[in-house]
């Protein structure tokens, strides 16, 4: 088919018969046009960057434009997502990374990790997921997180030759992001202050009679997470196949290459203090009332008034300001679809649906349904606040234990996470790193979320159970 640019013509115009098509079905019972005309846009957007009918950033302008030119949402609306404070994190936390790599700070980092473990690929892969694992309880927020790991990942796949600028990222980088994007969906489902949306997961399940603690979160979670850190990585290199696989040699050429580098420059001081700095403040932010978005645009002002990172720099990172707009548009108007009623619509007709199944085959269709039902959102919280409680208490009514349901249901909420590349604003930095296309996205994710969902479901389900929780 006819390319312009990025631009596949022929599907392009495919996708714009298919909204159309779905833009014109009658409006479902219990949904106002406005809600299932937003649906539609979101849809066709969804699946035009699927089939690789354009790229999610033309994807995302075009279905911004539309919902202000239709009347869907008036231009306050459709413009809203782009403040919102942990976008904007995201983004400071991109060029912060950029100037790690800078400074030669992020390639020392890198040099010392391969200095130590750079025999196997694998043994990288681990690092990075048990090194997010034991942080993770003192960040309530994945997407710090990612601002902490991010840059080390992406030195170490720069000062092992692999880069997306020149063509090689599959030698290492392909592989290492996304074991850093699904090392994120396990360390963020073991343990309760790992990600944002958990304790008010916990709140919601209160209300229902099951107590979730620090320590029965962990315990309930262990297991099944433990598992998930194990066979994860394994089988996304068994499947991804990274052209490096690691040999004896590297770790010694680390070493000779650190020899070299000597003493840390000036740069390399300062921005270990300031990435220090900001660490610290993001551990202490829930305690401290400090925004993380603040906290990271400081770190860059200070970067940038020390003259390690300059306006130069800034011009060249287009990625930061694709990121900001695309996750800015696809999370506004999943938020409004949200709000317009169509998430609560949807739950409910599957809750519906279950009711006609006994307890066991309703758990796991309700699973599976909130699982899946995550390709619509632009964020765990929001599908949190939308769904968990209304399957819930669907569950509890048809003679689900509350407490199995309830647990199972707030895990799923962090496993899920890499389902889409926009599916959890820790996605965003490694999902723009240029390491991985959109359909690797999408299909690593999936694959991701079902190892997930099997080992949370089939490991998970049956350790709750027999500890009594």
């Amino acid at each position: 088919m006819k390319k312009v640019g990025d631009i596949n013509l022929g599907l392009t115009a495919v996708m714009l018969v298919v909204g159309i098509i779905i833009w014109n079905i009658p409006t479902p019972d219990g949904l106002t046009d406005q809600a299932w005309h937003l649906f539609a846009i979101f849809i066709t957007t969804i699946l035009a960057v699927m089939v690789k009918a354009m790229p999610i950033f033309v994807a995302s302008v075009l279905a911004m434009v539309t919902t202000m030119f239709t009347g869907i949402l008036t231009p306050e609306q459709a413009y809203s997502g782009f403040s919102k404070d942990f976008i904007l994190l995201i983004v400071a936390a991109f060029l912060v990374a950029s100037a790690v790599i800078k400074s030669g700070l992020g390639t020392r980092i890198a040099l010392h990790i391969i200095k130590r473990i750079g025999k196997s690929t694998m043994g990288l892969s681990y690092s990075m997921a048990i090194t997010d694992a034991i942080i993770a309880p003192a960040f309530p927020s994945n997407t710090a997180r990612s601002g902490v790991l991010y840059p080390i990942i992406r030195s170490i796949c720069v000062g092992s030759g692999s880069s997306p600028e020149d063509g090689t990222e599959h030698k290492l980088g392909n592989f290492l992001m996304m074991s850093g994007m699904a090392g994120l969906t396990i360390s963020s489902a073991l343990w309760l202050t790992a990600m944002a949306a958990n304790p008010t997961g916990a709140a919601i399940a209160a209300d229902y009679g099951v107590e979730i603690t620090f320590g029965s979160w962990f315990l309930a979670s262990s297991l099944p997470s433990f598992v998930a850190l194990a066979l994860v990585p394994y089988i996304l290199y068994r499947v991804i196949k990274p052209e490096i696989k690691g040999t004896p040699e590297v770790p010694k050429e680390a070493s000779a290459e650190l020899d070299k580098m000597g003493t840390m420059s000036r740069g390399e001081i300062i921005t270990g203090l300031v990435f220090i700095f900001m660490v610290l403040a993001w551990v202490a932010s829930s305690r401290f009332d400090i925004d993380k978005a603040a906290v990271a645009f400081f770190g860059l002002a200070v970067l940038m008034l020390a003259g390690i990172y300059t306006m130069s720099d800034l011009k060249k990172e287009g990625q930061a300001l694709s990121i900001w707009i695309w996750f800015g548009v696809l999370f506004t108007i999943s938020t409004f679809l949200n709000e317009f009623g169509f998430m609560t619509w949807l739950g409910d007709i599957i809750a519906n649906v279950v009711d006609d199944f006994g307890a066991p085959v309703a758990y796991v269709l309700l699973v599976l349904a909130y699982v899946l039902l995550h390709y619509f959102f632009v964020s765990q919280t929001a599908h949190l606040l939308a769904l968990y409680g209304v399957f819930l208490a669907v569950g509890v009514a048809v003679g689900i234990k509350a407490s199995l349901l309830a647990y199972i249901l707030l895990f799923a909420t962090n496993w899920f996470a890499a389902i889409t590349p926009q599916g959890s604003s820790a996605n965003v930095l490694f999902a723009g790193s240029g390491y991985l296309t959109t359909s690797e996205l999408y299909k690593y994710g999936a694959l991701i979320t079902a190892v997930n969902t099997v080992i949370y479901m089939g490991i998970g389900t049956p350790w709750i159970l027999f500890l009594g929780l």
